[in-house]
């Protein structure tokens, strides 16, 4: 099988020169690489996907070259606003298969599903609370991973975003029931580590997942460009790719 030709957006990121890394051992290669200032047209004839982990504000850009090429694309930049989410999606809807997800570890992914899961039977008896840590250069809080966490708790619970609390300072009163709490720590060189806290009277669960190489999220996004190349037209996350999707 002839191996998967990928155009890497932020080749010089992190996540970027991971997915170098790890492309010869998951049956790809990369045939273009493009950083801020490059122009990714020129390689886009030659791929047969798109992987973007660069900047938040290019993902509109590069959804367009994708959908006007006919191209799958793996989006993994995170710190879109609902506004920018919204446009983007506008302009991939029943285009192009795309999966965009906040961490492509199969292991979060599991987390996902999991938090679902315990969500779903722990119900209002149990006040959730998420807690995520990353190394100092990151630059958006809180994480794309935890985000999607959020998401899957405002749903379980059946809030919106105006039960969610980012940290907690002062006389804030006692603990509302019907809330999220959201704390983003930073430092150090930590990969990445995301903690659901259940918390109820006398017991608590804690679901934790803790990466410590990023070649586990490298992976995971190789592995959704191959699976985008027999996908529908549509916007998919992780969870649809491990087939772990209600």
């Amino acid at each position: 099988m002839n191996p998967l030709k990928i155009l890497l957006i932020g080749a010089k990121g992190r996540m970027g020169q991971a997915i170098s890394e790890c492309a010869k051992n998951n049956k790809a290669i990369i045939t273009g690489a493009c950083d801020m200032g490059d122009n990714p047209a020129q390689f886009i004839e030659e791929a047969d996907v798109i992987i973007d982990f660069s900047f938040y504000k290019t993902t509109i850009e590069i959804a367009q070259l994708a959908v006007k090429h006919k191209k799958g694309l793996v989006i993994g930049t995170t710190g879109h606003d609902a506004s920018s989410k919204k446009q983007i999606q506008e302009v991939i809807k029943g285009e192009i298969p795309v999966v965009w997800a906040g961490n492509y570890s199969i292991g979060v992914n599991t987390l996902n599903y999991l938090t679902k899961k315990a969500a779903s039977l722990l119900k209002e008896k149990f006040e959730a609370e998420v807690l995520e840590m990353h190394h100092h250069h990151k630059k958006d809080a809180p994480s794309g991973t935890a985000e999607r966490l959020i998401e899957i708790l405002k749903n379980s619970y059946e809030l919106d975003d105006s039960n969610i609390v980012h940290g907690r300072n002062g006389q804030v009163g006692a603990r509302n029931t019907k809330e999220i709490g959201v704390h983003a720590l930073r430092g150090g060189d930590i990969v990445g580590e995301h903690t659901v806290y259940f918390c109820g009277d006398g017991e608590r669960l804690e679901l934790t997942h803790k990466a410590t190489d990023r070649k586990i999220f490298a992976e995971g996004a190789l592995f959704a460009a191959h699976w985008t190349t027999s996908a529908k037209a549509g916007l998919y996350n992780m969870e649809d790719v491990l087939g772990i999707a209600d």
